[in-house]
């Protein structure tokens, strides 16, 4: 068995129907580019009814169909949000508790120690966060139930210097499931970094199940100047 083995997100995602949601983050071939990439799943009309709409500082969720929207708390929210030249990407509003704890000069560490899975027993999602620094190191952080009944929350962190073409995926789910849907297990996975975004963000969208992929965001960073570039997929459109 080779531990350090790196699929293509294809790959990792080949045959799963329901990972939830995830995040990539890594650096490009080159070295010198920083990627993040954030995709949502929904299997109820509530989940599948969002969009992603960029803001100045991210990105954040939006109902396609207000008339349709039935629970706001946990499906509306800013995924992605920088602050100076780091990029919080997290899958809910726990973004704006890392941010804010980030601006006291404090760590993602000590935002999340603060916060939990979320309160949809029997699930229990967990709750999923990235932070990607400046200098392409990177940390992801997972916050899950200890237990069927909720009754405590587990807390891993996982801390990663940067490697040329290498990155980390980290999803909720570990696949679909009936009632309860599995959470994720053990370490992110090892993935490989193309070094063009157009073919990345093509390759995560055609890879997600097409029944149950929602939106997609992914982003280019330079590290040397800050400058990036972004691309967002919507599986419907958003209205004006």
């Amino acid at each position: 068995m080779n531990v350090y083995e790196s699929k293509t997100m294809g790959q990792r995602l080949q045959g799963n129907t329901y990972p939830g949601r995830g995040i990539v983050l890594g650096l490009a071939p080159d070295g010198k580019t920083a990627v993040a990439a954030y995709f949502i799943m929904g299997r109820s009309v509530n989940s599948r009814n969002r969009v992603f709409l960029e803001e100045p500082d991210g990105i954040r969720t939006q109902a396609y169909d207000p008339s349709k929207m039935v629970d706001p708390s946990l499906i509306i929210y800013h995924p992605v949000r920088q602050v100076g030249r780091a990029l919080i990407v997290t899958n809910g509003d726990q973004t704006d508790t890392i941010r804010a704890f980030l601006e006291k000069g404090l760590s993602m560490e000590q935002a999340l120690a603060t916060r939990k899975f979320e309160h949809d027993g029997p699930n229990w999602t967990p709750r999923i966060s990235g932070l990607l620094s400046p200098d392409g190191s990177y940390k992801l952080s997972i916050l899950k139930s200890n237990d069927p009944e909720g009754s405590g929350c587990a807390r891993f962190t996982f801390d990663y210097p940067g490697k040329p073409g290498l990155g980390h995926f980290l999803h909720t789910y570990v696949c679909d499931g009936d009632p309860v849907i599995p959470t994720f297990q053990g370490e992110p996975e090892r993935v490989s970094i193309p070094r063009d975004i157009d073919g990345f963000t093509d390759e995560l969208w055609e890879s997600l199940d097409e029944n149950n992929k929602i939106s997609l965001f992914v982003r280019y960073t330079d590290l040397d100047t800050g400058a990036w570039e972004q691309r967002i997929c919507n599986k419907y459109e958003v209205m004006k």
